[in-house]
């Protein structure tokens, strides 16, 4: 009989230091209720509870990492559009993350959701693309405010993707294209333009030494001698035989 007294004794006390020991990690802080009223928080480390007194929450302090889900968002010149975000927070005062909001976790993620339609639909579709940066620190500026007064700190959001309509991808790709041709052409304008002044700044240079002239008439005809052609017509300047005809003539008395 006192062995299953001793039993019995054993069991209870077990079952009491269980209820009265308690472990928070180092990333953890534990609020403590004694009988429904918040008395503080403790830990890290071993924390001793009064038993079936006293009970604890333990909340985490690391960041937590969360997706926002895609959100349809109509842009300010009327564009349709789905995004979807990540967000970075955690938790800076455990009292008020207990005790002021049921689910700080959820709350975080539907503020931000919310905050993430409310900021695209004030912005038009170029900054979204082109200045993600802005709008990211936006929504992490309106989402921060929002969730001060729980406790919670939100470090970072970042949109992940902007999903466009099929109607507006082809829209872009086909303005894309315009504008490649556009500066295709105007490359093209610029060499015929810098070749024409190379062309005629060596006209002014021919034209003030008529040797040089001569010598260009004679690399064409090497140039032209070097391909297949049975005929070449090439017209002869007469300033380039004008010497031979001189010394052929008879001399005046």
């Amino acid at each position: 009989m006192s062995l299953l007294v001793y039993l019995v004794i054993a069991v209870v006390v077990i079952i009491l230091l269980s209820a009265a020991l308690k472990v928070v990690q180092e990333y953890e802080r534990g609020a403590v209720f004694r009988l429904g009223r918040f008395v503080g928080l403790r830990g890290p480390g071993l924390v001793f509870l009064i038993p079936f007194i006293e009970r604890m929450m333990k909340v985490d302090l690391r960041v937590i990492t969360m997706d926002v889900p895609a959100q349809e968002c109509i842009t300010m010149d009327n564009v349709t559009v789905k995004v979807d975000a990540v967000i970075y927070f955690r938790v800076v005062d455990a009292s008020n993350a207990v005790l002021k909001v049921l689910d700080y976790i959820k709350a975080t993620s539907l503020l931000a959701a919310t905050t993430l339609r409310n900021v695209v639909g004030q912005s038009e579709l170029d900054e979204l693309l082109a200045h993600r940066d802005k709008l990211n620190a936006k929504i992490q500026e309106v989402v921060d405010e929002g969730t001060n007064p729980w406790g919670i700190k939100v470090s970072m959001v970042e949109v992940k993707d902007v999903e466009l309509p099929d109607t507006m991808k082809r829209a872009m790709a086909a303005q894309a294209e315009a504008e490649r041709d556009r500066r295709a052409k105007v490359v093209h304008a610029e060499g015929e333009y810098q070749a024409a002044e190379k062309l005629a700044k060596a006209a002014q240079i021919i034209a003030t030494q008529p040797s040089a002239l001569q010598l260009r008439y004679l690399q064409t005809l090497s140039a032209i001698a070097t391909e297949r052609a049975s005929i070449i017509v090439f017209p002869l300047p007469m300033d380039l035989i004008a010497p031979f005809l001189s010394r052929g003539s008879p001399e005046k008395k």
